[in-house]
């Protein structure tokens, strides 16, 4: 028999007579038909005749129960024919859980207890794994650099190319941007006092021992470090780490130490080429305006500033490099398999290790002040 719904009305009784099958496939038609059929409102009364139909899922039921509260809420009595107990069933299975209300437990908000214990595990479990890389780190350098043959020369030389001669641009933009601030801040204040002088032993202390090897490492770390995480991370995700594994490569040997090699070679250079640029920004603005010439600038800095604060900078360079460089490996190494988890460890690697460099710097500040460095 063909799917159809015959609409009678008799004595204010509309009686909608189902044939066929009323399924999840068949919904439509019937509905249809229900749609653009104007009922009279006097007609006060609806009865769901089913003796017509063959077979009835619980998709059908749902729209019949669907129909009857739509109609109960427009002010028509409705009322089910049908002598078939299987459809019955499942009407009543269908209003039982239609009808009933969920009740879900209301979420428990953790103590501040709990709250200060999850950030504490959270915190010692990070940190114990630093100190798992950290140790295979220094176990692997400590047989990477057993024998010359270990080395990677190939490796560290595109490294030295990738994270650090390319960046010698924006560190030589920044530093000289650096210097040229420094001295246009300071040159009001010293000519107020007639110290214009004085502008030179300021920006030679504070580039060459502070200035010039914290921005470097800053913008190594927001540039190659990020670098560093984003591209293990990657090699993760794609399980090239696995792959090389399981060729028997070591990903320390291949990957790790070339980058941090490369990276505390060419830190030193950086910071002295940072140095150059940063006095150049200084001695624009000190001859600009403080009308001091470039020969009493370099007369006066070889004077006062002493070779010590030149190479106490270059110290300072391959100790942030290697911070720079195992903290974006290890959030590299830390990469989830999904792609958000890149950004995630990118961002905490550039943090961690700007942050890292900063507490770095002070411990030597305290370190030379106390030694009369």
């Amino acid at each position: 028999m063909d799917n159809l719904l015959r609409i009678e009305t008799n004595n204010g009784i509309n009686s909608l007579n189902f044939f066929g099958e009323l399924t999840l496939y068949t919904i439509t038609q019937y509905d249809k038909t229900l749609t653009t059929h104007s009922f009279e409102q006097e007609n006060k009364k609806f009865v769901f005749d089913l003796n017509g139909l063959s077979f009835l899922d619980t998709a059908g039921a749902l729209f019949l129960e669907e129909k009857i509260t739509h109609y109960k809420s427009l002010g028509f009595m409705c009322t089910i024919d049908t002598d078939k107990e299987q459809f019955l069933q499942t009407l009543a299975l269908v209003q039982k859980w239609s009808n009933r209300e969920e009740s879900f437990p209301k979420p428990v908000q953790p103590s501040f207890l709990e709250r200060v214990g999850e950030l504490f595990v959270s915190y010692y479990v990070g940190f114990m794994g630093f100190m798992s890389f950290f140790g295979q780190l220094v176990f692997t350098k400590m047989h990477y650099l057993k024998s010359l043959k270990n080395i990677r020369y190939k490796e560290i030389a595109f490294e030295i190319n990738e994270g650090s001669i390319k960046a010698l641009g924006i560190i030589s933009l920044t530093s000289f941007l650096i210097g040229l601030v420094v001295a246009y801040q300071s040159a009001y204040q010293l000519k107020i006092y007639g110290a214009n002088i004085f502008i030179v032993d300021m920006l030679g202390l504070s580039i060459l021992r502070e200035l010039a090897p914290l921005m470097t490492a800053i913008v190594i770390a927001g540039r190659s470090g990020s670098a560093f995480t984003a591209q293990i991370g990657a090699m993760k995700i794609t399980q090239e780490l696995d792959a090389m594994r399981t060729m028997g490569f070591d990903p320390y040997i291949f990957l790790v130490m070339p980058r941090i090699i490369a990276l505390m070679l060419m830190m030193p250079i950086l910071i002295f080429i940072a140095d150059i640029m940063g006095l150049l920004g200084g001695m624009i603005i000190a001859s600009i305006d403080l009308n001091i010439t470039i020969d009493l600038f370099l007369d006066r800095f070889r004077e006062v500033i002493a070779a010590k604060h030149f190479f106490i900078g270059l110290v300072k360079g391959p100790f942030f490099a290697f911070l720079i460089a195992s903290i974006a490996i290890y959030r590299g190494l830390q990469v989830k398999d999904d792609t958000q988890s890149i950004g995630f460890n990118t961002t905490k690697s550039v943090v961690e290790s700007i942050f890292a460099v900063i507490v770095c710097d002070a411990v030597f500040s305290i370190i030379f002040t106390n030694l009369g460095i």
